[in-house]
């Protein structure tokens, strides 16, 4: 789950993140109240949506005009900016060509940047543990750096016997060139994102730019959080946090039924159980020559319902012009899923090609309830025959 900037802060804020003081507004007049509690003479004004880039991003009806981040000089130029930011819709790097409409801004106080750095935390797939990154190179996409000046990215491995130590704190401190008082506040901070990290389940924690001001203060300027959802039961704080707006629709839905959802940009629906099957099946649908247009595992339990409800999600995308189906049944039944495929593909009134491969428990009740359902349904023998078939009949239906 992904959460705004300003809620970031805020939860970084209470672990001890050093971060400078700001508000949210919601209309253009809140955010000249909210300036008016701020320490002028320069503000920032700054659109909140879930996607990174804000500031060299544009405005869909304002392409000449500043991006998602703003400088203002009173409160009544943040107002003014607020005004060109709400309810328009902001396109990044990150947003795709869509764009996101922003429905709030934060307001906080300018600050004298001296230099700016890259902090983050994730968790490395690589070594199985939570490595904390730095780099010199801040204020640009930490994407960017790694392939171009690997070496400018410092990591601090953490053991998760031991936890975030004051040593990996002072390495990645002298490895930015900080220095004095500087160490200290930037490993000050590095602790407390660690603690934040940990206590609050996240997955990722990002400081992009953490910058050092012209009085030596160590300050994260901008925030990203990501949690991991099967924690959020934990986290009932953290959970409302949630806003639905920056969920994709179908993907929103698929949340409400247990369903693990993502939309793709291709032509080929996607419904599988288990989430290695699933990344095998798009990787094959590719191999063959088509697109997925959506990973989704309906999962090891689901029910006749809960799959009645997939079929009708992946048909909700109007890209999707054919759909493949691969069931490996487990502890799912064969016949629970030709049930509810045979369900939903009555109610929404099948348009496109529908290939769907079956095999384990109880195949053969399952591919006799397709047969017999009367609806057009391509059975496959096996994964590459779904594939070859599906991307075939979707060629042809063009």
């Amino acid at each position: 789950m992904n959460i705004h900037e300003y809620q970031a802060k805020t939860l970084l804020q209470k672990f001890g993140v050093a971060v400078p003081k700001g508000g949210v507004a919601y209309t253009p007049q809140e955010a000249e109240k909210v300036a008016g509690t701020l320490a002028g003479p320069v503000y920032v004004v700054k659109a909140q949506i879930h996607a990174g880039g804000r500031g060299a991003g544009k405005f869909k009806d304002q392409p000449n005009a500043k991006g998602g981040v703003r400088l203002a000089r009173s409160p009544t130029e943040v107002k003014t900016e607020a005004a060109a930011m709400l309810g328009h819709v902001l396109v990044t790097k990150q947003t795709g060509a869509g764009g996101r409409e922003v429905k709030r801004v934060y307001i906080e106080e300018g600050c004298d940047i001296k230099r700016e750095l890259y902090l983050g935390m994730l968790v490395d797939r690589a070594t199985g543990r939570v490595t904390m990154m730095a780099s010199s190179e801040g204020g640009v996409e930490i994407e960017e750096v790694a392939a171009a000046h690997p070496e400018k990215i410092l990591r601090a491995v953490i053991d998760p016997a031991t936890g975030f130590q004051p040593f990996h704190a002072r390495g990645l401190a002298y490895g930015l060139g900080l220095e004095g008082d500087q160490v200290k506040a930037a490993s000050k901070l590095m602790a407390a994102m660690a603690e934040a990290f940990a206590a609050l389940d996240a997955s990722v924690v990002e400081i992009n730019p953490l910058v050092v001001t012209g009085a030596g203060q160590v300050i994260a300027l901008d925030a990203k959080m990501n949690f991991d959802d099967n924690a959020l039961f934990r986290h009932p704080n953290v959970d409302a946090m949630r806003d639905d707006a920056e969920i994709d629709p179908i993907e929103l839905e698929a949340s409400k039924h247990e369903l693990n959802y993502v939309k793709l940009d291709g032509n080929i629906g996607c419904m599988v159980n288990g989430a290695g099957l699933a990344m095998a099946t798009m990787d094959i649908i590719k191999l063959y020559g088509g697109n997925p247009a959506n990973f989704l595992d309906v999962g090891g339990g689901a029910n006749k319902e809960r799959v009645t409800v997939a079929f009708k999600l992946i048909l909700s995308d109007p890209q999707v012009e054919g759909i493949l189906v691969n069931i490996f049944g487990g502890i799912m039944r064969c016949d629970i899923i030709a049930e509810g495929i045979v369900a939903a593909a009555r109610e929404v009134a099948l348009h496109v090609p529908l290939v769907v491969r079956l095999e384990g428990t109880n195949v053969k009740q399952g591919k006799k309830i397709l047969a017999e359902s009367g609806l057009q349904i391509l059975s496959a023998d096996d994964l590459g025959d779904a594939a070859h078939k599906v991307v075939n009949a979707v060629k042809e239906a063009a």
